[in-house]
């Protein structure tokens, strides 16, 4: 269970092994001993509990999702998977997982359940409940389905489907053992559910581009669940969290590319004439909502004298300066050596503000004619019944500096060789029969 130690009456959680950051980039880490919440004994053969299960199939053609058959009509390929499978992976005798080796072939069933159940433990604990599947009136249970062919990660109808890449010099890197893309796919699951998803001809542009930022901020804020990466952010920058570091890269393929960074400086203006990619539409959104972490965090530092009213000031007024480092970083050195533990816990506070903001604004939105704006009014209607606004000027500051709300997307324009989500596997449901 994320950052939970027992009081003695709760039974203990399932442990696991866990990489924070994707083994292939750091070959000599070590993966991290985490609990989740589906208490010992409770896990089965797989893994497997009630609320999802892991399958390794064999001989499986094609991944779940629409296909057509040799007439060419269209047909719906979804779990359960029927075929043969490999062995599953076994708990010890106490009920754990943690004893499996990473070089043990079960692990990667193992890391990849655990990296699912792990990030829904994260996000049920700021919506202060469970979260159901957004399939739950046909499955119970979420399969987690590993299909080496697949170039991709997607979760759908009643699955969350792993593959992998060989781009990188032939080696496969599966995206089972890579923690950001699986709690990115469990962060449309928690969109699907909780904000649901809009009649074809309500969507906007803007819903998409929502659901690719939420779904990196789920993977950002479970991230900083896992002690060794706020402990590794923190040293590596002082406190200092807009240098380059691992909380602001998301699904990193190798040492030098990633897919998406939290601190960017896009603005809504640069999408007027058109999106072809909602990963891109999303940036001003994960923008703005990365700046409020930092906002916050900095007042938390405030709050606890950790920094000074003038420091504070500089760093706002040099954020998106080239000189922002050189300025900026010797203070911090200076500030974080005097007390790396109150650093630490400014941090986890800003995490667990944005989290449980996060949770309550999505619970407000609709999804017809979804908006970033709409998001932000969301954001703002939270701070205002728990904190009576205090944190106002910070969220509608930092959507502003992104141009929410000034400007709106222009239609999306098709281009050749973009992949989209917009009207993919994750958002085919059934028909009814």
């Amino acid at each position: 269970m994320p950052d939970h130690e027992h009081d003695g009456e709760e039974p203990p959680g399932t442990r696991f092994l866990l990489y924070p950051q994707a083994p292939f980039l750091d070959p000599s880490q070590a993966p991290e001993l985490i609990e989740v919440s589906s208490p010992q004994g409770s896990v089965g053969p797989g893994p497997s509990n009630d609320r999802m299960y892991t399958v390794a199939p064999i001989g499986k053609p094609v991944p779940y999702g629409q296909h057509q058959n040799r007439r060419g009509e269209p047909f719906m390929f979804l779990p359960p998977w029927q075929g043969e499978k490999h062995a599953p992976a076994y708990p010890d005798e106490q009920g754990n997982f943690d004893y499996i080796d990473p070089s043990d072939p079960a692990f990667e069933a193992a890391h990849l359940f655990a990296s699912a159940h792990f990030t829904m433990d994260v996000w049920e604990g700021y919506f202060g409940r469970p979260i159901p599947w957004h399939f739950r009136n046909d499955y119970d249970r979420l399969e987690l389905t590993m299909l080496p062919t697949l170039d991709n990660a997607l979760i759908g109808w009643g699955f969350l489907e792993t593959g992998g890449t060989t781009k990188y010099g032939g080696e496969y890197r599966a995206y089972s053992m890579n923690f950001d893309v699986v709690a990115h796919e469990i962060g449309h699951a928690i969109i699907y559910n909780e904000v649901g998803i809009p009649a074809p001809e309500k969507a906007s542009g803007e819903y998409y581009g929502f659901h690719e930022s939420a779904a990196d901020l789920v993977a950002l804020i479970s991230v900083l669940h896992f002690g060794s990466v706020v402990e590794d952010v923190l040293n590596n920058t002082h406190g200092n969290l807009y240098a380059f570091n691992k909380l602001n890269r998301f699904a990193e393929l190798s040492q030098n590319e990633q897919i998406r960074l939290a601190a960017n400086t896009d603005v809504l203006s640069q999408f007027v004439n058109g999106w072809s990619d909602e990963h891109l539409l999303a940036q001003p959104l994960t923008g703005a909502m990365f700046d409020i972490l930092i906002d916050v965090y900095h007042e938390r530092l405030l709050l606890r004298g950790l920094i000074s009213p003038e420091m504070e000031d500089l760093s706002d007024r040099l954020e998106t300066s080239p000189v922002y480092g050189d300025r900026m970083q010797s203070m911090f050195d200076e500030r974080y050596n005097e007390n790396p533990e109150g650093f630490r816990l400014a941090l986890l506070e800003a995490r667990d503000y944005l989290g449980s903001y996060l949770a309550d604004a999505w619970q407000l939105l609709d999804p017809d004619y979804l908006s970033y704006y709409g998001v932000g009014q969301a954001l703002e209607e939270v701070d205002r019944q728990i904190t009576g606004g205090e944190f106002l000027p910070i969220i509608r500051g930092n959507f502003l500096t992104r141009e929410i709300g000034l400007y709106t997307p222009g239609p999306k324009i098709e281009k050749k060789g973009v992949e989209s989500h917009s009207a993919s596997v994750r958002t085919m449901v059934p028909m009814p029969d």
